[in-house]
């Protein structure tokens, strides 16, 4: 049997647990950092499931944006197409990429979620997409095609909360289990292959095209951030 490789989102710094673009204080790994183990994964010939969990109460809850004041643009920037990066890695991955989820699933962290082939969320999951109330539609795309072009236009702009019975109902969720239990693949690793590049749409140039620049709400909060004085900000996305 071939192995399958874990990755743990640790969110040791309680409630929240954020998903960023360079190195930070109590994270067990950044978006970069997620694209490195992605890459060597899907390099090696061995392995055919990569799996995504979180390690405390929570998978996810986006994008750690608590320097937001001392970002220059370019930096912001760099964030956001690392994100998209890893998104587009694991939407196009060559072998089965599956995300356990728990708690709360939120911003970017619900993204990872729909960019993974199977999606396991626990009983207690919540997922929101807000990143359009700053401008950010990074996983706008992939959740169209995951659970129609209408229901996503609706959860993204409304921003509404779905629980995990409804996720699963829209397709969103692909089962709710709070264990990992993974069926065994019955092809070999280059069938799966060109069964998954048959399957999804690529549309990488278009995704890239539009993070040429920091959304206009983004930039308007971290310039509000700065005229206020704060060092920090509560967004997570």
């Amino acid at each position: 049997m071939f192995p399958s490789l874990s990755i743990t989102l640790n969110d040791v710094v309680e409630p929240d647990s954020y998903l960023d673009g360079s190195p930070a204080p109590g994270l067990f790994i950044t978006a970069s950092g997620l694209i490195s183990a992605a890459s060597e994964a899907f390099a090696n010939a061995s392995v055919h499931t990569l799996v995504l969990q979180g390690e405390g109460r929570h998978f996810c809850t986006g994008l750690d944006l608590s320097d937001l004041a001392t970002l220059s643009d370019a930096d912001l920037l760099l964030r956001l197409v690392r994100i998209e990066t890893l998104l587009a890695m694991l939407w196009h991955a060559p072998i089965r990429t599956v995300a356990q989820a728990k708690g709360r699933t939120w911003g970017a962290g619900a993204d990872l979620l729909v960019a993974c082939e199977q999606r396991l969320v626990g009983s207690d999951t919540t997922l929101r997409f807000p990143g359009a109330q700053f401008g950010l539609v990074l996983g706008t795309r992939r959740l169209a095609e995951r659970i129609g072009a209408d229901a996503a236009r609706a959860l993204v702009l409304e921003g509404g909360e779905l629980d995990a019975t409804q996720a699963l109902a829209l397709g969103l969720a692909s089962r709710i289990t709070d264990s990992l239990a993974l069926a065994p693949l019955r092809t070999s690793g280059d069938t799966g292959r060109a069964v998954r590049a048959a399957s999804r749409s690529d549309l990488r140039d278009a995704d890239f095209h539009g993070r040429r620049k920091v959304p206009p709400k983004l930039k308007h909060a971290k310039e509000k951030r700065i005229s206020r004085g704060h060092g920090t900000c509560s967004l997570g996305f």
